[in-house]
């Protein structure tokens, strides 16, 4: 079966909780992107937190965006998620490279390093719901829980993970978050923490072979689990020449007329998913005739 996403509860209803395996939309992130190891580790985890995140949003029409700036050599991450199991994403430096950190694991914390980490929904209201936090590893899913925390004052447990084969395709992926309800009891809360203090990592048990309702059996283990939703989840991007062409317009006038003025074509790519859209001197002639 293909990545999907898991949507569960718990402890009649005191957790919500959603699981993902994401191999193949990862795997083609970094296909898109030509990313390093590292980045495409880095890359990984923000799809699959964005994928969930998503599933998370109630219409049909609601997008997430889950944005890192760092100081690191990476620089930053830029992904998009819509409620329907659609992601998308980019890293602003793709072929980072640097050694294993001191557990001997590819070292997203060093490639990101400090800055913040921006989750802004758009649901349809006046404004888009904004949230900013500093980073507090650059490890993502660390990251994400204290943002779930503070600037949602959702307790929550996020796993993130991503398995690379020696030839730095994308061997497994994947990930969980759980939420915590304000009427959650201590006695949940304390057996969820001790779960999740001796759970193995989440590399481990993708490597293990675990699904995602695997996974949340794993991690929930004493509870018992209802899974209401089973979503299919992909790397898809809705670039399109048209969405190009709207672009290039706006520039404005006189700079289109200095690219026709250099008299060469041009070539623009989706920062997205990396797709090329080419134009000639009398294309971009009559697409400056027609605006």
């Amino acid at each position: 079966m293909g990545d999907y996403i898991v949507r569960a509860t718990a402890a009649e209803d005191a957790i919500r909780a959603f699981a993902i395996t994401s191999r193949d939309l990862v795997e083609q992130a970094r296909q898109n992107h030509n990313t390093s190891p590292v980045v495409t580790a880095a890359l990984g985890r923000m799809l699959s937190a964005g994928a969930m995140m998503g599933a998370m949003m109630k219409g049909e029409d609601d997008l997430l965006t889950l944005q890192i700036q760092g100081s690191g050599p990476m620089k930053g991450i830029t992904v998009t998620a819509d409620a329907k199991g659609n992601v998308k994403g980019f890293p602003n430096v793709a072929d980072v490279m640097l050694p294993p950190n001191k557990d001997g694991k590819l070292d997203v914390g060093g490639a990101i390093d400090l800055g913040i980490m921006r989750v802004i929904k758009d649901m349809g209201l006046k404004e888009p719901y904004v949230g900013t936090v500093p980073l507090q590893t650059g490890e993502i899913a660390e990251d994400l829980t204290y943002y779930f925390a503070t600037s949602e004052q959702i307790p929550s447990s996020v796993g993130l993970g991503v398995l690379m084969n020696k030839d730095n395709t994308v061997a497994q992926a994947g990930g969980f978050i759980i939420q915590l309800m304000p009427f959650t009891s201590d006695e949940v809360i304390e057996q969820l923490e001790q779960n999740i203090a001796s759970i193995p990592s989440v590399t481990m048990m993708l490597a293990d072979g675990k699904t995602p309702e695997e996974i949340l059996q794993t991690v929930l283990d004493g509870f018992e689990v209802t899974v209401h939703e089973t979503m299919p989840a992909q790397f898809f991007c809705d670039c399109s020449s048209q969405r190009v062409e709207r672009s290039l317009c706006s520039l404005g006038d006189e700079d289109v007329a200095d690219i026709i003025a250099d008299g060469k074509p041009i070539e623009i790519k989706c920062q997205f998913c990396n797709k090329a859209y080419h134009y000639t001197v009398e294309q971009l002639v009559a697409l400056r005739k027609n605006s």
